[in-house]
């Protein structure tokens, strides 16, 4: 039997919620903030809690299963993290109050700073970007103001390899750039001759994405970054996969001028369903008064005391967004780091390259890596193509994965145009063997039965709440309205 919609518990004059008499004069609604058109529906709270509670439960997420997606970092989120974002001093404080009043958020916004600086190799840090792209966007907007500056208006093309992160065209192209694409090797690194054949004196910068797409790093990473110098760019990191890195190598040092962390998804806040999101970006001293502000700073008083203020680097290309970034994420990804602390978080990364070389390890042979002859990083990419089993796509194994209970990695990017029916299996840090174990074991239940039953993969789900959905029509056909059954 199944459980009744929330619109056919509707009675007239329920309500969910009993609110005291207003102490003030009651006012009308203005008329076009009132829509006939949408009958909410009238229920008792116990009515809401069950609807909504039935809702969450129909969700795959990283508290109830593995959630394996590559190149977004799902893991779990430690709960002292939310604790320490539920104080009152963060979570009731106005941006804004005076910077007298708030000395004690700007205290962690200024050692966040210098945490997120000295993990880069880098100079300064803004917190400012909500998100990895508009760290992107950020990162392309100072890029263009360095050379600007210097009074060097021509370079207005950004070379992009075809392994990086999908977002890296689109923020280069919304800063009016011109994107030139190039081509990976076959061992996963850019190719070093498409570079050197696109270099000259036009070229604003390279974004690059290290560990890439492929979740292998780039063996010529620091001969990319003297060749880019060498003829006047400036080298952009897409530091989403800054999982693999923490405590083991620093951008800056490498070579890179600037980079973006995703807060969110390296340092750990809950980040499905669209958000929240952090994207702070980290500079060396080539673009450092560049920087969005307004920044915090540490300034010593006459008599002794450090207080924090705003401040804006001289070159700034201004606000990216109203205020000071997404400030809940802002104490997570604190929080998580000084519970680590230098040596945790190394082995945050030691451990999250090790699951994924484990994973490559067990399915090799049944199903293809295309770079399997390399150790991965803290992501591997695996291919759909089952021996024996022709019909048998990335999806249908996705599908069926649904059913052993593991949420599916992610499919098809890299792009099929590089790993055709693409698995990109991510298993962070926080999973153990025995997890590892199961997700393998599964995987390879479903090759064999790919090749001895192959319409049970074509057909799954078979246990999920909702069944294979059309998601292309899905997309395309949007359903805006509620429908109400009869």
């Amino acid at each position: 039997m199944t459980e009744p919609l929330i619109f056919e518990l509707s009675v007239p004059g329920r309500k969910g919620v009993l609110l005291p008499d207003p102490d003030v004069p009651e006012a009308e609604l203005p008329e076009d903030l009132l829509r006939e058109d949408v009958p909410l529906p009238e229920v008792s709270q116990v009515d809401v809690v069950r609807h909504y509670t039935r809702l969450s439960q129909r969700n795959m997420a990283v508290d109830t299963t593995m959630y394996p997606l590559g190149s977004c970092t799902m893991k779990f989120n430690p709960r002292v993290n939310e604790d320490a974002a539920r104080l009152t001093g963060f979570a009731a404080i106005h941006p804004l109050q005076d910077e007298a009043t708030v000395q004690g958020a700007m205290h962690l916004m200024y050692e966040l700073q210098r945490y997120l600086a000295e993990i880069a190799g880098m100079s300064a840090v803004s917190l400012q970007p909500a998100a990895g792209a508009q760290g992107e966007l950020t990162g392309i907007l100072m890029m263009r103001a360095y050379h600007a500056a210097r009074g060097d208006h021509k370079r207005t093309k950004m070379l992009i390899p075809d392994s990086a992160h999908g977002t890296n065209p689109a923020s280069s192209a919304m800063a009016g750039l011109t994107v030139v694409e190039l081509p990976s090797d076959p061992r996963g690194n850019v190719d070093l001759e498409a570079l050197k054949a696109n270099l000259d004196d036009t070229v604003c910068g390279l974004m690059i994405t290290n560990p890439n797409t492929f979740g292998m790093f780039e063996e010529h990473i620091e001969e990319v970054c003297q060749l880019v110098h060498a003829a006047g760019g400036l080298v952009y990191g897409d530091g989403a996969n800054m999982n693999a890195l923490l405590g083991i190598a620093k951008p800056g040092e490498i070579g890179f001028d600037v980079i973006h962390y995703n807060l969110h998804k390296t340092f750990s806040t809950p980040h499905g369903g669209g958000g929240p999101g952090s994207g702070p970006v980290a500079v060396n001293d080539k673009l450092k008064d560049f920087l969005p502000g307004p920044i915090v700073r540490a300034r010593e008083t006459e008599d002794g005391d450090i207080v924090y203020e705003w401040y804006t680097p001289p070159h700034s290309i201004g606000r990216m967004r109203a205020f000071h970034g997404n400030f809940g994420v802002l104490v997570r990804a604190y929080t998580y780091i000084r519970v680590h602390g230098e040596a945790g978080l190394r082995a945050v990364s030691q451990h999250a390259v090790l699951n994924a070389n484990y994973i490559q390890a067990r399915l090799k042979g049944t199903y293809r890596f295309p770079h399997g002859d390399r150790f991965c990083m803290h992501e591997t990419c695996a291919q759909g193509i089952i021996a024996g089993a022709p019909s048998i796509v990335a999806l249908d194994i996705s599908k069926r994965l649904i059913d052993y209970g593991f949420h599916p990695p992610t499919n098809y990017f890299p792009l099929p145009k590089l790993v055709p029916e693409a698995l990109l299996i991510e298993p962070t840090e926080t999973e153990s063997k025995d997890t590892l174990d199961r997700f393998c074991d599964a995987m390879l239940r479903i090759a064999e039965e790919a090749r001895t039953q192959p319409e049970l993969l074509k057909e799954a789900p078979h246990y999920a709440p909702m069944r294979r959905l059309d998601e292309v029509k899905a997309a395309r056909e949007l359903v805006l309205c509620c429908v109400i059954r009869e």
